[in-house]
């Protein structure tokens, strides 16, 4: 079992972003700032450079069905979001969100609420709103079916991140995640077992604080969330600089994630489909890694020196004596 055949087809996925992107950008007004296929849109007002994103929670929405469990979907939901904010080094501002229901269900929408409320205190912004919308015809398929997903803003306070200051042999810092985090849940649905579906509630870490801190006192050239794509994600950071990445220092998998390795079999599926136990990447010059370590160690999430910034457009895994590429 592959993603492709469990239902998500990355490559197909990916030409439908090209072309989405081909359509956005093809005229813009002046305020838009003209930055393509990253982690969030710019846009200036009033002096100052806003960045704006919109994700959800996927799929996962069927493990908290499955388990009856519905307080924690909402740190998903705002992880996703101001996760990617933060890799274009903006400090997340506000967040709306939209919950989609079957019927009106009181006690599901309270349960959700907490995950979001907590989600946005600890990522430091404002929930100040969002929407709730009643679609029996479209939102089927479960006792207690909803989709949820919401839209982050942010403001650059300092540098921009891009990936555009990367340099060859700069170092790839990995922080943990907290599991498999909200990608890659179609394929994991499949693959395992019953007695795992507890561990893949588990809510995605939120790294806001820790990649700030990151930004304001080390010299970061670039930070990727690793989400649907997972490390393939890199190349969206790497292009900014022409550059790539050799991932040869990953570390051993455990838990669900390492039951996950083993199910799927191949390294080139799995670190393309899951994060690895790796849920943000921070790329900083060699004599900087030790401080964005301590940073990772102060906020309590282990971090390990995972690659580094290479001549070539790829993104490369060194695995069981082999370079696969991961794109």
């Amino acid at each position: 079992m592959d993603y492709a055949r469990a239902g998500v087809n990355v490559k197909k996925v990916r030409a439908i972003h090209n072309l989405v992107g081909r359509m956005l950008f093809a005229k813009q007004p002046s305020f838009v700032l003209p930055i393509k296929d990253h982690y969030a849109g710019l846009f200036r007002v009033g002096g100052k450079t806003l960045a704006i994103h919109c994700d959800g929670v996927g799929s996962k929405v069927l493990v908290a069905q499955q388990l009856s469990k519905y307080d924690t979907v909402g740190i998903d939901c705002v992880a996703m979001n101001v996760n990617d904010i933060i890799c274009i080094g903006a400090r997340p501002l506000v967040l709306v969100d939209y919950l989609a229901l079957a019927e009106e269900d009181r006690r599901l929408v309270v349960e959700i609420m907490k995950g979001l409320r907590k989600g946005a205190q600890e990522a430091g912004c404002a929930l100040v709103g969002g929407e709730t919308a009643i679609l029996p015809e479209i939102i089927s398929g479960a006792a207690k079916p909803f989709d949820l997903a919401a839209t982050c803003v942010g403001v650059v306070e300092g540098r921009l991140i891009t990936g555009k200051d990367m340099k060859v042999g700069d170092v790839v810092i990995g922080l943990e995640s907290s599991g498999l985090h909200s990608n890659g849940y179609t394929l994991a649905r499949k693959v395992l077992e019953q007695r795992w579906w507890k561990e893949m509630l588990t809510p995605t870490r939120i790294y806001v604080k820790p990649v700030l801190e990151m930004l304001e006192n080390c010299k970061v050239a670039g930070l990727a969330h690793i989400t649907g794509g997972a490390f393939s994600k890199l190349a969206r950071i790497g292009k900014h600089a022409k550059a790539g990445f050799l991932l040869d220092g990953m570390p051993q998998t455990n838990g669900v994630m390492a039951e996950l390795e083993e199910k799927v079999g191949d390294p080139y599926e799995f670190y393309r489909t899951f994060n690895g136990g790796i849920g943000m990447c921070v790329i900083c010059p060699k004599q900087e890694a030790e401080e964005v370590l301590s940073i990772s160690k102060k906020y309590k999430i282990k971090a390990y020196e995972i690659g580094k910034v290479i001549r070539k457009q790829d993104v490369l895994l060194q695995k069981g004596g082999k370079r696969i590429s991961l794109l």
